[in-house]
């Protein structure tokens, strides 16, 4: 039986990086560490020295992966709103990954509970007919098989809803460390904003400070020279509307700026607004400095940090689910095709569901039953009336015998022996089992007739039916058209609905046919030669070698090779139809055409050459027209 097992899921590819969220940079974590706005301060120019001079050595920065794109981030770096652009983004792909983990949580639920379901009651069926005075014989054990089939298919959806539990977790997980790492970031990029707005605002403070000292000193000056305050040219020299306000106020905080005009106070002002007016702009030029580098710093170094931080988080959550959905799609195909394979399994892996079924005899296990009903009860006392006595006391006499041979017709002269059971004559013309080369010589013919009455019915029948040559006919029909067809293969009608009606069973008896030649099609002799041809990786070498190959086969086997694989070669141009591919008749025919063969090493045992088997078979077909069709054709 097919499991879900069997199937293995592909690695997963590693720049996903699921495991884990990738952690906050080394320069978040050096400001996190400074929470004050000074230590920041004092710090910033030897980071941004840093990095121009690991800019500047050539030196790789190892904070994303080579593949990501640069030229995004550049373009986020010159947009204003590249920060809420991203956590916006990834807030997105948050919900959309929560809302996949929520999916695969309801549907491993629903997988779930069918599963175990299907197993209880396949299993409780089983036991339960035990118990029970139910029909014994072939039916007993096909039924048992198809219970076992159904938890078969109960185990692999139990195993596909335990796959679906652990992708909803993770994808839990995913949404947990990303959501966690973009407020890290955000509350990062929030601190440098504002220290950035900060040190912007001591900025201002200290230039407002700087030009009131100024106008202090212009005053001073002005009184020390005589001049009045409605001097016009100091209130044209003001140079702004605000210019009178300004020195208003200067006169109004100032305090001995107006009192006296005693030429020692005016100097001792003059000398004291000059020391405030140094140290004013001392600490302007400072704090511009500071700010300039802030800036520097934000804008060219931690600002795209930042961006990049935040455009991996999108990323990953973007690839995380988008990963998850693929292999969810791949587990939900594998486990169809899995169910589809325990229904209908590949030769040689066991009986399906509808096979275990036609194994069912009822006429064999009703004659069982009678014969073991019969001698359970020959020592009872009989129970109903009494079969045989006396005549002249009413019984009646034993009934007849039924002689065969008092009945059988005598033969004419003329006639030929019949079959008793189908009464279809026989000709004296078996053809399975028969080597290829008697029978094309014995009838005369360049192709098997048998071949080509059954591919001509396929060809009308089945070319377009779903899985030709694939899927088995019944056991039971093919065994009698066999029959038929090795009785008088003239008078048996493939067009007749017994047999048009299910194609199958036409394709069963032509690979029968092709099974039980005494030397295979592609012959004992020339095994080898065509499995070392099929070993070449180059296709052209390869087609070359399998060319020559087939030119060494005999003319009977040739020619019926030609004539069969271009009957495949029709059948693959309807592929959209019945999903017969080149690959797919290759597998079913590869065993077929070369026979049951152990490998030339004596390893392996029979299956070893199998796949190069199928290799030969699918090159020769891909080549047909090359290889069988000559140009003047």
């Amino acid at each position: 039986m097919a499991s879900l097992d069997s199937v293995e899921e592909d690695p997963r590819p590693g720049p996903l990086g699921l495991s884990a969220s990738p952690q906050p940079r080394s320069s978040a974590e050096s400001a996190s560490k400074s929470p004050s706005l000074q230590p920041w301060r004092e710090n910033h120019t030897a980071t941004f020295m840093d990095t121009l001079s690991s800019i500047n050595t050539g030196q790789a920065p190892s904070l994303v992966e080579p593949s990501f794109d640069e030229n995004v981030l550049r373009a986020l770096c010159e947009l204003d709103c590249g920060v809420p652009l991203l956590l916006d983004r990834i807030k997105q792909g948050i919900v959309s990954c929560r809302e996949a983990s929520v999916f695969f949580k309801k549907r491993a639920l629903i997988e779930d509970e069918y599963g175990k379901t299907l197993q209880k009651l396949a299993r409780s069926t089983s036991e339960v007919y035990a118990l029970n005075d139910g029909k014994a014989g072939s039916f007993v054990s096909a039924w048992q098989s198809s219970m076992r089939i159904h938890e078969s298919m109960a185990d692999n959806r139990i195993r596909f809803a335990q796959r679906l539990n652990e992708m909803s977790e993770e994808l839990g997980n995913l949404v947990k460390e990303v959501d966690k790492n973009r407020k890290q970031t955000k509350d990062l990029a929030t601190r440098y904003e504002r220290a950035l707005q900060e040190s912007e605002t001591l900025t201002e403070k200290c230039k407002n400070r700087l030009d009131f000292t100024s106008e202090e000193l212009e005053r001073v000056l002005l009184q020390k020279e005589g001049e009045s305050f409605k001097d016009t040219g100091l209130q044209s020299r003001g140079g702004h509307a605000g210019g009178k306000r300004a020195i208003g106020k200067a006169v109004a905080k100032g305090g001995l700026l107006l009192k006296g005009k005693n030429p020692g106070n005016i100097q001792r002002q003059e000398d004291d607004i000059r020391s405030r007016l140094s140290n004013a702009s001392d600490q302007y030029r400072k704090a511009m400095t500071e700010t300039q580098a802030m800036r520097q710093e934000y804008f060219n170094f931690q600002l795209p940090r930042i961006l990049r931080a935040l455009k991996e988080c999108a990323d990953e959550i973007d690839l995380g689910t988008q990963y998850h959905l693929t292999r969810y799609a791949f587990l939900f195909e594998s486990i169809v095709l899995s169910d589809g394979t325990t229904l209908v399994p590949q030769s040689e892996d066991g009986l399906g569901l509808k096979a275990t079924i036609e194994t069912i005899d009822n006429r064999a296990d009703f004659k069982t039953y009678m014969q073991n009903y019969a001698f359970a009860r020959g020592s009872a006392p009989p129970r109903g009336p009494r079969r045989e006595g006396p005549s002249e006391e009413g019984f009646l006499p034993p009934l007849p015998t039924f002689n065969e041979k008092s009945h059988a017709p005598v033969p004419t002269p003329t006639s030929s022996v019949t079959n008793g059971h189908n009464g279809t004559q026989d000709k004296g013309r078996p053809t399975f089992g028969i080597d290829l080369a008697e029978q094309m010589l014995r009838d005369n013919v360049e192709v098997p007739p048998i071949m080509v009455k059954c591919c001509e019915a396929i060809e009308k029948h089945g070319i377009r039916s779903q899985g030709i040559y694939r899927v088995s006919g019944m056991t039971s029909k093919v065994a009698n058209l066999r029959q038929k067809l090795e009785k008088d293969l003239d008078a048996v009608d493939l067009d007749a609905p017994e047999w048009s009606g299910d194609i199958n069973n036409v394709a069963s008896v032509l690979k029968m046919w092709l099974r039980e030649l005494p030397d295979p099609l592609m012959t004992t002799a020339l095994h080898q030669g065509f499995i070392e041809a099929a070993k070449i990786e180059n296709d052209r070498l390869r087609h070359i070698r399998l060319h020559e190959r087939v030119n060494e086969l005999p003319d009977p086997n040739y020619a019926t090779l030609k004539y069969f694989l271009g009957h495949l070669h029709r059948i693959n141009q309807h592929a959209s139809d019945n999903s017969m591919s080149m690959q797919n008749l290759a597998i079913v025919f590869g065993p077929t055409l070369f026979g049951q063969h152990a490998s030339a090493n004596g390893q392996g045992g029979v299956m070893a050459d199998q796949s190069l088997q199928n290799t030969a078979i699918e090159t020769i077909l891909n080549h047909f027209t090359d290889i069988f069709i000559d140009e003047s054709e």
